[in-house]
């Protein structure tokens, strides 16, 4: 299966895209959909289930500088999916965390979840959808800065974003992929 990751505008049609007026960051990354029958739920989970080690620890980084400055603590990207109490994307209700997440937007092609903390907004979608006749997910990070510590915040993390999601997700893709072989 292909795990090309390609950077692309937010899909028009997406909910996600209609959050995007007065934001300060936005990137999409969309790739071939390796189950085109799941939700965007469960097809969050499979690929946050797989979060290469190397980006909880940059995410253990973060959570230990931002402390300095007030910010949350967030803990892991990853969403446990091996665990005997793991939660089946069925049951998952607008509200509920996920990861380091809570979702505020949930349908079966499309799924959001944010974070809000005193600097800034962040929501990310997960949204299934065709394009060329061909089953995609979009991947998608829309940032709203609350005030200068999210501007400074973003001057730092947002180059950095943009090149270790796309990495990120391609490791996370072939890890699902080869757990399930």
């Amino acid at each position: 299966m292909n795990t090309t990751i390609t950077e692309t505008p937010l899909p028009v049609h997406s909910q996600i895209a209609q959050r995007t007026a007065g934001a300060d960051f936005a990137d999409c990354y969309t790739f071939a959909d390796p189950k085109p029958g799941s939700s965007a739920m469960e097809t969050y989970q499979a690929v946050m289930g797989y979060t290469p080690g190397w980006m909880n620890f940059l995410m253990s980084v973060r959570n230990q500088a931002v402390r300095l400055v007030g910010l949350k603590h967030l803990g892991s990207l990853e969403v446990k999916m091996q665990a005997q109490d793991a939660k089946p994307a069925a049951r998952y209700a607008v509200g509920d965390r996920a990861g380091i997440f809570s979702l505020c937007y949930l349908s079966a092609p499309e799924v959001i979840l944010c974070d809000d903390d005193k600097h800034l907004r962040v929501e990310l979608s997960v949204c299934k959808h065709q394009q060329d006749g061909q089953p995609m997910v979009s991947v998608s990070t829309v940032v709203h800065n609350h005030n200068a510590l999210g501007r400074a915040y973003m001057a730092v993390v947002g180059p950095v974003h943009r090149r270790i999601v796309p990495k990120m997700l391609s490791q996370s893709l072939h890890a699902a992929r080869t757990a399930h072989q």
